[in-house]
């Protein structure tokens, strides 16, 4: 923080602060503070109160009690009042540059750029201040950039649980090793790529339409009063992950159509979209569409639900000296909320998969979702839906690891902290 307020404070650049700018900047700076606390000062009595927090963070979507807002103003209050006055706000706040209660929710925002292989359906929410300065797209670029890595980095394990999705059944006992020696031996160590270009590929296009079409909902949902609560939020969320997943859709079948191809069956991306077009027509490319529309529900609602309960969770018990919860805690959350969401789902992405590999799997009979769901019970049992899981979770610590590292580094390339 001492960082911040030098940057903020030397006005010339020129490296160093001396005391004219020093003075400017707390000037500046509690001007801020003073519009801060105005806003959060209610009933204009001079002293900030727990139901006061609570409001003001409902105006922002944000749901707390009473007991979490009594433990954000311990943290600040001084004289063990309970509540909060101008003085002890100043002096929280003068050597700590969160000027505004959206600072304590940036920290909490539901991080989506882990990127766990299978797309977040919530989208990114950026901040008035953000949008008009445009550190949004450097983000949205940065978020891009991770998910390349990362997606890359586990590709192998991602490919593995494809072919586990499709060709795994009780006749067939594929396990990650043997898997492994067969797509080498197939294939060559390359092979365990295919497939990762097009999984690169889509994921600007996916982000971009996400983020527009979020906007669009939020703009369609909002009440009169502007303020946008959690289940229009939840809406607008999994409304935009639907309008990006179905413009995108063809690419996914490449995707798995590429990971189960054998050796020398498609030169690259655009021959297996020609085969494909030329042998089984276009519907061929929304193969399993259902089902993925489908998996979006249970997998953002469980995702959301289980962040807000961990999130609630560490306010409650574990917030003592800051609401800022610090780096582990807010990878943890987000990696254990995607982790639940993709458990709920995971039959219905297993079954996505099998719908778009069928064509391609010799001697398969072409059902529907409904008639794979009964054979896979029939033949195999519940089991039989969560072929291929363990890769699944296998390459989440990886992928969750790898994202974040990559996003941080490339926001202090872009120049934004």
């Amino acid at each position: 923080s001492q960082q911040k307020i030098f940057k903020a404070g030397d006005t010339n650049q020129d490296g160093q602060l001396d005391f004219e700018e020093f003075m400017q900047y707390l000037k500046d700076h509690e001007k801020k503070m003073k519009l801060a606390f105005k806003s959060l000062d209610k009933n204009n009595d001079g002293k900030i109160e727990a139901s006061e927090v609570v409001q003001s963070l409902q105006i922002l979507g944000i749901n707390i009690s009473e007991k979490q807002a009594e433990k954000i103003l311990q943290s600040i209050d001084a004289d063990g009042t309970m509540t909060v006055d101008w003085n002890e706000w100043r002096d929280h706040f003068m050597f700590n540059p969160a000027t505004d209660i959206e600072e304590i929710i940036r920290y909490w925002k539901h991080s989506t750029v882990l990127d766990i292989g299978d797309s977040l359906t919530v989208p990114d929410e950026f901040t008035e201040e953000e949008k008009k300065t445009g550190q949004w797209w450097k983000q949205l670029l940065a978020g891009g950039q991770a998910g390349a890595v990362s997606r890359t980095g586990t590709a192998p394990l991602d490919r593995l649980k494809v072919m586990m999705q499709v060709h795994g059944s009780k006749s067939n006992k594929m396990n990650i090793a043997s898997g492994f020696k067969q797509m080498v031996k197939e294939g060559g160590v390359r092979s365990l790529w295919r497939g990762n270009g097009v999984n690169v590929m889509k994921i600007a296009p996916e982000t971009a339409i996400k983020f527009w079409a979020y906007e669009q909902y939020k703009k369609i949902l909002t009440k009169d009063d502007g303020k946008l609560g959690t289940v229009e939020r939840f809406v607008s969320g999994s409304l935009a992950g639907a309008t990006a997943q179905t413009s995108i859709y063809p690419m996914e079948v490449l995707k798995t159509r590429l990971a189960v191809g054998k050796t020398g069956q498609y030169a690259g991306m655009f021959d297996c979209a020609k085969k494909i077009l030329k042998r089984e027509g276009v519907k061929a490319f929304y193969k399993g569409y259902v089902p993925n529309i489908l998996g979006i529900i249970p997998y953002a609602g469980i995702d959301l639900a289980v962040y807000e309960l961990l999130k609630s969770t560490w306010l409650e018990h574990y917030a003592s000296s800051s609401a800022n919860p610090g780096v582990f805690v807010l990878l943890g959350c987000g990696t254990i909320s995607s982790t639940c969401g993709q458990l709920a789902s995971y039959p219905l992405a297993l079954i996505r998969t099998r719908m778009q590999a069928q064509a391609s799997v010799e001697g398969a009979p072409q059902l529907n979702m409904v008639g794979l769901f009964q054979r896979i019970i029939a033949t195999e049992g519940i089991r039989g839906l969560y072929r291929g899981i363990a890769p699944n979770f296998m390459k989440v610590l990886p992928a969750v690891s790898i994202s974040y590292v990559v996003y941080e580094k490339t926001k202090q390339y872009l120049g934004i902290a």
